[in-house]
């Protein structure tokens, strides 16, 4: 439906919001896949390695979403390659690429994660991964769950990892402490931690 000046304000902003919503995921897959494709021929990977990459891409896109399309380009084919059983160094993808090897490594590892946990994991998987590497106590555990199933609602389509980790130092009461060690479990920054506890309900 064609939005036109006399339809008011609000119209046009919903406009804008429809268009942003459904072809913002449409451009990120653009940019991506001509990264892909750009550094798949720099390095000489075969095509089904390409082909595994862009699948992981589409798979797990809300999770990469957030990075810059170089950046998920090298992090997807170093993985993919691995998965076909044909390892490279990193270095090898880097030299095609302007892309931070931090910012590689931690997409990377967080596709790593999810594929361990098999791509769709609950919420619950997040907070029970997350508290093991930093040795919280079941309690506390159950009190982040409890947290995030009264929150599912603001926090859809958030980083999983990031909302497990604002969960959990919720329920620990905010330690200073804790707050950088669950950043560097949940691959994340102490920031973006306190920003989604700032959206929570205790």
């Amino acid at each position: 439906m064609a939005v036109k000046p006399e339809h008011g304000v609000q119209w046009r902003m919903l406009a804008r919001f429809h268009r942003e919503t459904m072809h913002g995921r449409e451009r990120r897959l653009a940019a991506i896949g001509g990264e892909l494709r750009r550094i798949r021929e720099c390095a000489g990977l075969p095509q089904h390695v390409m082909e595994e990459a862009e699948a992981l891409v589409k798979r797990f896109f809300d999770l990469v979403a957030g990075f810059p399309p170089e950046v998920v380009a090298v992090a997807v084919l170093w993985t993919a390659a691995k998965a076909a059983g044909m390892p490279r160094p990193l270095e090898d993808f880097l030299k095609c690429s302007k892309a931070s090897e931090r910012r590689v490594r931690k997409v990377a590892w967080r596709l790593k994660e999810e594929m361990r946990l098999g791509g769709k994991p609950s919420i619950e998987d997040y907070v029970k991964t997350l508290a093991a590497r930093v040795n919280l106590p079941a309690a506390v555990v159950k009190a982040a769950v409890d947290i995030l199933e009264r929150n599912r609602r603001v926090l859809a389509g958030k980083n999983p990892w990031v909302s497990a980790a604002a969960a959990l130092w919720l329920a620990s009461l905010k330690k200073l402490g804790l707050l950088k060690a669950l950043a560097e479990a949940a691959g994340t920054t102490p920031a973006s931690i306190r920003n989604a506890a700032k959206r929570m309900k205790v």
